[in-house]
């Protein structure tokens, strides 16, 4: 692919808008539960905890298809992986929309986490194909950004359509729109171009170094803030707090902004210095500052809380576009798409049980202890994030002199 090429240049940019609003799409639902729990509260009843569990089943689809997912976006390429998965998802909402059985409702969510998946573990490897070393990691946070655009989506419209259709008219907002979306990467995406000859049984497996095996670490580690503050904060603001849902929703809305801001800037950073593992290693930092700080105006019942909700909020995912970048590139071409899926794997593991598990921990102890808990295990992956040793492309790690 040729720097100066224009229809490559404009192909690669039609790919990353694409890879953008199928993961917004995707988004909305796998991480939009959370605005429904007032209203799932309100017409299934049970505790903070059950409701928790019902949060998680996305997560748990993720979990089982993320692997296959990557392997048939490396083997067939991503187009294919990407509008199979956002069309069954679609319609497996349509379905939970007209279920009123709790158990329907809960498969419907594990299903349609299944489906959405192909978007996770595909959409990177595309980018990693068509954007070059120099340029990945602010491509990279740019479609990163998608999640707390389509979390910020959902912040604005499912509480808004769960109010007046009910919680399974609500989940019809997110079906549509991955339907949409899914003709549309059928009509727009492209498969990056592949270097002629090249086989996967050619590439020795990246998980014999571990370089890789840290990364997922980390990134597993600090799902735990970004789930306990995605999960509980509305509910927070509304029950604790006393807030209209409306207000909550937007205020987190604007966080869910900051944080696209933040991966597009984290992403920008990492470009120019060369190196994912630094920025990545510096956010984690302040990820655990900030959560903690959080916990203790919360346990405080400070009037500041909310201004530290926002701040977690965003800087909770600020780095994942870095450690999804790092994974690709220390994976490799022929690897990429399974590397991806692993990542995607280890994070939605802990993302499926952190809901209903802080759920209980807060129902205990009260919301500052959530916090508190996120924050230690933001604290954690402060020391698995691997060291940086110069820069990485296709999986082949170059050492830097400065000399």
């Amino acid at each position: 692919m040729s720097a100066v090429d224009p229809v490559a240049s404009t192909r690669r940019w039609v790919v990353l808008c694409a890879g953008v609003l199928a993961q917004a799409a995707t988004s909305m639902f796998q991480f939009g539960v959370p605005y429904l729990v007032p209203e799932l509260r309100s017409a299934v009843g049970g505790s903070l905890s059950g409701v928790g569990l019902l949060v998680a089943c996305p997560s748990i689809g993720l979990v089982l298809t993320l692997i296959a997912w990557g392997a048939v976006a490396d083997r067939y390429g991503e187009r294919l992986a990407m509008t199979a998965g956002l069309l069954g998802a679609g319609a497996i909402l349509g379905v939970a929309g007209l279920s009123h059985s709790t158990v329907l409702l809960g498969l419907s969510l594990v299903l349609a986490g299944a489906a959405g998946a192909s978007v996770n573990a595909a959409s990177g490897r595309a980018l990693m194909g068509w954007f070059a070393a120099h340029e990945r990691g602010l491509a990279m946070g740019v479609r990163q950004t998608a999640q707390p655009v389509g979390v910020g989506a959902a912040a604005l419209v499912l509480p808004a359509a769960a109010q007046s259709w009910g919680y399974r008219g609500a989940l019809w907002v997110p079906a549509v729109i991955c339907i949409v979306v899914g003709v549309a990467v059928a009509l727009a995406i492209q498969d990056p171009p592949r270097p002629a000859g090249a086989t996967r049984a050619r590439a020795a497996s990246p998980y014999r170094r571990p370089d890789l095996w840290r990364v997922h670490g980390a990134s597993a580690l600090l799902i735990v803030p970004q789930f306990t503050v995605s999960a509980f904060a509305f509910v927070y603001l509304v029950s604790v707090r006393h807030w209209p849902s409306g207000h909550a929703g937007q205020l987190l809305a604007g966080a869910q902004v900051v944080g696209a801001t933040a991966r597009l800037l984290a992403g920008r950073w990492s470009d120019r210095v060369a190196d994912r593992l630094g920025p990545m290693r510096t956010l984690t930092v302040v990820n655990a500052v900030t959560v903690g700080l959080l916990a203790a105006t919360v346990a405080a019942s400070a009037q500041t809380a909310p201004l530290f909700l926002v701040a977690a909020a965003a800087i909770t995912v600020g780095g994942n576009g870095l450690a999804f970048t790092a994974v690709a590139e220390l994976a490799g071409r022929d690897w990429s798409g399974r590397a991806l899926g692993a990542q995607n794997t280890a994070q939605n593991i802990v993302a499926a049980a952190t809901p209903p598990l802080v759920g209980l921990l807060i129902s205990a102890t009260g919301y500052g202890s959530g916090f508190l808990l996120a924050a230690v295990f933001a604290a954690a992956a402060t020391t698995v994030v691997p060291p940086s040793a110069g820069r990485i492309t296709w999986g082949l790690r170059t050492r830097v002199d400065t000399a």
